[in-house]
């Protein structure tokens, strides 16, 4: 089982946040660090198109640097592309390349060792019967309160209505809805050979742990007092 850390230099949000730092540590330091304490993985792959990006992640300690190609460097590039890149690398050389490839975003720092190693074993345990598995977080607030704007109006979610009294029942009312939160991925590397990343037995770990997702400037600043509040370690 590897780790691949990918970051992008280019981003259209906030420039350069993939090296930002929060509390002293790079933002992609987060899961390269977490990566080393995780016993069963075996290898901790780090791929960018920038040779900033790499240096900074060298210094952590990554077992393998990736090098981007330019077609897989642009924001339109689909992170199946990457993987399958980096698989090949490895086929194209010779080398072994994993069962399994835990996928950590750099925008998602805060994962908790004792989160990670309980999901994997759950994995384990169902890796027979599934094409991918994803961490998840319930939505306080279920998917189907939410709105659409259709021709100026507010619609239901889930289908053109405009009636909206009987989207707005108390939340008990409606099925509970969750949504990927990036903590931990874990891909089949032969069916990224075949052009899938999920498939379509994608099986859920739900989890509790505090939501973090840095794209803005505030999302460092909160994520910063979330690690001051909590005494946050890696």
């Amino acid at each position: 089982m590897w780790a691949v850390i990918p970051a992008r230099y280019g981003s259209k949000g906030l420039r350069n946040k993939n090296i930002k730092k929060i509390n002293g540590i790079h933002l992609i330091g987060y899961s390269i660090l977490i990566s080393h304490k995780i016993k069963d993985i075996k290898k901790i792959i780090f791929s960018s198109d920038s040779n900033k990006y790499l240096n900074i992640a060298k210094k952590y300690g990554c077992d393998y640097l990736h090098k981007r190609s330019k077609v897989n460097s642009s924001s339109k590039a689909s992170e199946l592309s990457v993987f399958q890149e980096l698989l090949n690398e490895f086929i194209i050389k010779d080398q072994p390349i994993p069962k399994y490839i835990v996928h950590f975003r750099p925008t998602t720092p805060l994962r908790k060792k004792a989160t990670i190693e309980k999901a994997i074993n759950y994995f384990k345990k169902i890796k027979n019967d599934c094409t991918s598995f994803r961490t998840v977080s319930e939505l306080s607030n279920p998917a189907f309160r939410y709105n659409r704007i259709i021709n100026g109006k507010l619609s239901a979610l889930t289908k053109k209505d405009f009636a909206l009294d009987k989207w707005f029942k108390n939340r008990q009312f409606f099925q509970k809805t969750y949504v990927c939160n990036c903590v931990v991925d874990i891909y089949k590397s032969q069916n990224i050979l075949k052009g899938t990343l999920f498939g379509n037995n994608v099986k859920p770990y739900i989890i509790k742990d505090y939501k973090n997702d840095v794209d803005e400037l505030d999302d460092f600043k909160l994520i910063e007092h979330y690690i001051k509040m909590k005494n946050f370690k890696i």
